[in-house]
């Protein structure tokens, strides 16, 4: 009798698992469907964004890379000259000078640009009396354009009547320097119009340190640990990816930047501060749009280079938790 119920028992649990398995590939098919509907509609929605990148950005792209093995003044139809632009660009002096310049202020903006924006953000993130006017004031410069920035700072730095010289005439009144027109001072000058304004960095940053759960915080001090040892062992290493990102963003604004040269120097005393940017624009001044094309291809690369060597450094496809 007791063997009786005990093969009755393993019959019905066997039917039930069968049952169960029997319901979980029904739910599996039935989800199956689900999720190939709602594709659909995904597809749907994501059509208009796609077709606006095809039109306005892939398009554009593939035309700036065939137009940069040409010759075009933008109005008759393009020819073809291989690597002629490529070749007159590194034959160009001021191109090799603006890679230079790219590379030295890249780095700044690594090091230093990045470096202010994380300690706002870690001074911030701990909340100290006056936080809140310090966070404010930090971000007023942001809402300021850069063209207006540059003539903000082209006033600081004039000799006759800056703020700059003004200052420094009263320790030593026979001080006279053209900031922006004297070299090397002007690199340096356009240097300080951005060195300082490292917002998005710090907001960046500022929301990974607010993510970061605070059982890891309090476990550490709980453990012995110092206020540094956390930030270097614990927060610094998790907000990997938002230091990466404030490089990534702070590093191409250099290769970008023109408003700055363009209303300050102009990429001289000689070329000095000469950058891509200003380059591309002359020649399109000049008609010489596939050279331009050439030179905004170079641009492309260097950013991607920037994009695919930060990437690697900080290993930011890889989970911080």
């Amino acid at each position: 009798m007791h063997t009786a119920g005990f093969c009755i028992k393993k019959r019905i649990t066997v039917l039930q698992h069968k049952k169960g398995v029997v319901f979980l590939k029904a739910a599996k098919i039935e989800t199956g469907k689900l999720e190939k509907r709602n594709y659909k509609w995904i597809y749907l929605f994501l059509l208009p964004s796609v077709l606006v990148f095809l039109m306005f950005y892939l398009q554009p792209i593939l035309t700036v890379f065939y137009t940069s093995f040409t010759k075009w003044d933008g109005f008759n139809a393009p020819t073809f000259i291989g690597l002629e632009n490529y070749i007159n660009l590194f034959q160009n002096q001021a191109f090799l000078i603006s890679l230079k310049n790219i590379l030295l202020w890249s780095l700044i903006a690594a090091t230093l640009h990045v470096g202010f924006g994380v300690l706002v953000a870690f001074v911030l993130y701990h909340r100290p009396k006056g936080w809140k006017v310090t966070r404010a004031v930090f971000m007023v410069p942001n809402v300021i354009s850069a063209a207006a920035w540059a003539m903000i700072y082209k006033f600081i730095f004039n000799d006759s009547m800056g703020i700059l010289n003004t200052l420094i005439r009263k320790f030593d009144p026979n001080f006279h320097v053209q900031w922006f027109y004297n070299s090397p001072y002007a690199f340096w000058a356009v240097t300080l119009t951005w060195l300082f304004y490292a917002v998005i960095v710090t907001l960046v940053v500022l929301n990974d340190l607010m993510a970061i759960p605070q059982e890891l915080t309090e476990a550490a001090r709980i453990d012995g640990a110092s206020g540094w040892q956390i930030t270097r062992y614990i927060h610094l290493p998790l907000c990997r990816n938002a230091i990466g990102t404030g490089i990534i963003c702070s590093m191409t604004s250099r290769v970008a930047m023109y408003e700055q040269i363009a209303l300050t120097t102009a990429g001289g005393p000689g070329d000095d501060t000469m950058n891509l940017p200003i380059i591309l624009v002359k020649s399109i001044q000049d008609m010489k749009y596939g050279y331009a094309n050439a030179n905004g291809v170079i641009m492309f690369l260097l950013g991607l280079v920037i994009l695919a060597v930060i990437n690697k450094a900080f290993k930011m496809n890889e989970n911080v938790y």
